[in-house]
């Protein structure tokens, strides 16, 4: 009798689980939710940052008057007339902010510019010029590599007098390494390909071979280099401006701005250092997203995705 009853309550334990199991759906259907593709995420962050360049542009036009001054308008909050506040001379702070950002934008484009030519140079000369030309500048790069990029662009930039000039050239000098290093790994990735021995042995000269075989391979990663070099570029100048060894007090900086900011916060002033800190982040990031972006799609293995 035991046995039996087990026996039974075993077959509807069982005959419950199946129709539990055939309730339950089989086909599970897809989301309806669509993730962006990355093509789209980047067109719309080069959109972005096309934006971001007209409005610096707009930039250098307001510098004369983010420097004017209204004394009737002194350490207002930010309201429909003055949407980031004014400072304690009455300086409106959308308008400062603007203007540092169309100064740090054009820093960074130079200096950006300036590091990436040196960097394809040396990185080619590495490459193609013999084993103690490739010792040299490999010597050269892994010395610059192991000393901080903020201590090396302070020394130079007070050494130029700081400045203007004294910023874009302390980061030029001092941010083309890491693109020399991949510059140098393709050239000698191409260096040993077949047609390029070819033309060698046809008699063409290195800087011929340079000039139409190594740098049409080289410039897809050196265009994405040199678009990850600007943020660099720009977060630099801001933070070396900050510390008092980039710009003059008297430019619309952003590095400026934040430095003086830091007086006002434990007054409640939060608006001088929030506004001008989150555009220059964005800044940063958006131009990172453009170069990730488009470092995705010039490799192959990512390109479709």
């Amino acid at each position: 009798m035991r046995s039996s009853t087990s026996t039974n309550g075993a077959a509807a334990c069982a005959a419950r689980a199946s129709t539990a199991a055939m309730k339950r759906p089989i086909i599970h259907c897809p989301s309806s939710r669509r993730v962006p593709s990355r093509r789209r995420v980047f067109a719309t962050s080069v959109a972005a940052a096309a934006i971001l360049l007209a409005v610096a542009v707009l930039g250098v036009a307001l510098m004369p008057q983010a420097v004017q001054t209204d004394m009737g308008a002194r350490s207002l909050a930010p309201s429909f007339e003055h949407l980031f506040g004014t400072d304690r001379l009455g300086h409106d702070m959308l308008v400062r902010t603007v203007a540092g950002l169309a100064q740090s934008v054009l820093i960074g484009l130079l200096a950006a510019g300036a590091s990436a030519l040196i960097a394809l140079a040396l990185g080619t000369a590495a490459a193609l010029g013999g084993r103690k030309v490739d010792a040299a500048i490999t010597w050269l790069i892994d010395l610059m590599l192991g000393i901080p990029h903020i201590v090396l662009l302070i020394l130079i930039s007070y050494a130029m007098g700081k400045g203007f000039v004294g910023v874009v050239v302390g980061i030029a000098l001092t941010h083309w390494p890491s693109l020399a290093r991949v510059v140098r790994a393709e050239v000698l990735q191409v260096k040993n390909a077949p047609y390029v021995a070819l033309s060698r042995k046809l008699g063409q000269s290195r800087l011929a071979v340079a000039a139409r075989h190594v740098l049409p391979h080289v410039l897809p990663q050196f265009i994405v280099g040199t678009i990850l070099l600007f943020p660099h570029a720009v977060l630099h100048e801001a933070s070396v401006t900050f510390l008092g060894f980039g710009l003059s007090p008297e430019s619309a900086a952003i590095g400026i701005i934040l430095s003086e900011s830091m007086s006002y916060l434990s007054a409640g002033m939060w608006w001088l250092a929030v506004f001008p800190g989150l555009a220059l982040i964005g800044v940063v990031m958006l131009f990172d997203a453009v170069g990730q972006g488009l470092r995705r799609l010039s490799d192959p293995a990512s390109a479709q995705e």
